[in-house]
């Protein structure tokens, strides 16, 4: 049971924009609303945040980068600590939340809920970890000091599909390393993040460090921060496409870049998998949160001795998915995030059956308010469909066979993208093989759910750069500097 009910919860998330340590109104009183994507109502309205509320924001963490900076690292630590704590304890709040504006079924939400929170608790070890060297000069004419120091104010835009572990995971190095941040959450899913500042609040952040910036007008705020010289790095989650766009502005201002961007993974499974252990990991690949994850198995290459039964294995999986409201307690399977997802999603089904495909399982849109769509397998995918070269975001396998390994690696690579690639075969030497292939950040071998936030994450070519997690999540928050000392 959750702690409250769904009228109770939403009346006590805050709606205004949190700037500087303060809740206030944007400029003019401005709002937008928030809707409920299994029904298409709205859930509240919140702060509709302008360029200038943004610079303001961005006011704020300059006057606060300095003391920040130099507070103790194990304080910086104990303070996300103590937020990883109380989102523990508010765990069921949180996903009835994200259930409720993202549409996900309570167990993912759930799910996001505890993998969301490790990132601080993880970042508040990595606090104090934060190391440099010194070194005697080759030349024997001196010492090399290097040490690490923040990058100073960021930026940080953020998607809708995982409200809570998108946040933390830029929040949690952030902080950690010393550095104040503005987070732009995605306006169809801003009250997850308002929650969260609520908690930051209470843990007593230093007013400043962190503002949250809902806006329906992400062009408009965000692009002054960018080109403001104050601002020192910037970090994006979503679409290759808007990335490119960033990523373009943040290089005129020399800012430092993350960008965690689109993928279109591809999942192999060779002729002597375990195709029962196969099948049970293109579920969770494929149908976790409702395959609106940057990571999802987007293209099964499945050996074709072997393909027929694997099709069949998968279909009758995919069928046991209950499609329904996500708070429902039966449901395995809500709803996209909106109606141009799901149309989105049924143009590229509806092209790949014009190519050549076969519909095994799903294919239409149901009747009724929300924005559903089915678990949909498509077998015989054609090399010219769509489907295999865009990213589809939602719950739909498309299945095509391959011949010899070669030809599997070159289908898999075969695209712009190589953020996520998946792999099922008994042998370790072709594992070990194939892994290297693979043009991609992230490898799944034997395994469906490849995210740990104590490793780095991110991918190569129109996936993005830079990674979040692990060890390697903290550098990207900090600046490397040598001092040469007589």
């Amino acid at each position: 049971m959750w702690d409250m009910d769904t009228d109770e919860l939403i009346r006590t998330v805050p709606t205004e924009l949190f700037l500087g340590g303060e809740w206030v109104a944007a400029e003019n009183g401005a709002t937008f609303p928030v809707h409920d994507p299994a029904t298409g109502d709205i859930l509240t309205d919140v702060a509709d945040a302008s360029p200038a509320d943004a610079v303001r924001a961005l006011d704020a963490a300059v006057a606060a980068q300095h003391e920040w900076a130099a507070t103790a690292p194990r304080e910086r630590g104990e303070l996300l600590r103590s937020v990883f704590g109380r989102i523990t304890e508010r765990a069921e709040d949180f996903a009835l939340l994200m259930t409720l504006e993202m549409g996900k079924a309570l167990p993912e939400s759930r799910a996001e809920t505890k993998y969301g929170a490790e990132f601080f608790r993880w970042f508040a070890e990595e606090a104090v970890r934060i190391s440099g060297r010194y070194t005697h000069a080759p030349a024997g004419n001196g010492r090399i000091l290097v040490t690490k120091q923040p990058v100073g104010p960021c930026l940080a835009i953020t998607p809708w599909n995982f409200p809570l572990a998108m946040g933390t995971r830029k929040i949690g190095p952030a902080l950690a390393a010393g550095c104040t941040i503005l987070m732009k959450p995605a306006s169809e899913t801003p009250l997850t993040m308002l929650l969260l500042a609520q908690l930051f609040a209470e843990a007593g952040l230093p007013k400043g460090v962190l503002s949250v910036l809902p806006t329906s007008r992400a062009g408009a705020v965000t692009g002054p921060l960018i080109d403001d010289p104050r601002l020192r790095k910037l970090t994006f989650t979503g679409s290759t496409e808007v990335g490119r766009t960033l990523s373009e502005r943040a290089g005129k201002a020399m800012l430092r870049t993350s960008m965690e961007l689109g993928g279109n993974a591809p999942f192999l499974v060779f002729d002597d998998a375990d195709l029962d252990a196969a099948v049970e990991g293109a579920l969770a690949a494929k149908l976790r949160n409702g395959g609106e994850a940057c990571t999802a198995a987007n293209r099964f290459h499945v050996a074709n001795p072997v393909r027929e039964e694997f099709v069949k294995k998968l279909t009758e999986r995919m069928a046991q998915y209950r499609l329904g409201p996500g708070t429902d307690p039966g449901t395995t399977l809500g709803p996209l995030i909106n109606a141009g997802q799901r149309e989105t999603v049924g143009t590229l089904v509806q092209d790949a059956v014009a190519a050549g495909a076969s519909v095994r399982l799903g294919g239409d849109v149901p009747d009724g308010r929300g924005w559903f769509y089915p678990a949909t397998v498509l077998d015989g995918v054609t090399a010219d469909a769509r489907i295999l070269r865009e990213e589809v975001f939602g719950p739909v396998a498309a299945v095509t066979g391959f011949d010899t390994e070669q030809e599997a690696i070159d289908a898999a690579n075969a695209t712009e993208y190589g953020l996520a690639a998946y792999i099922y075969t008994q042998n370790l030497d072709r594992a070990l093989r194939v892994s290297e292939a693979l043009e991609s950040g992230m490898v799944g071998v034997n395994r469906g759910v490849i995210s740990d936030v104590a490793a780095p994450f991110g991918g190569v070519k129109a996936s993005g750069l830079g990674r979040e997690g692990g060890s390697e999540g903290i550098e990207e928050y900090l600046e490397t500097k040598y001092i040469a000392l007589q």
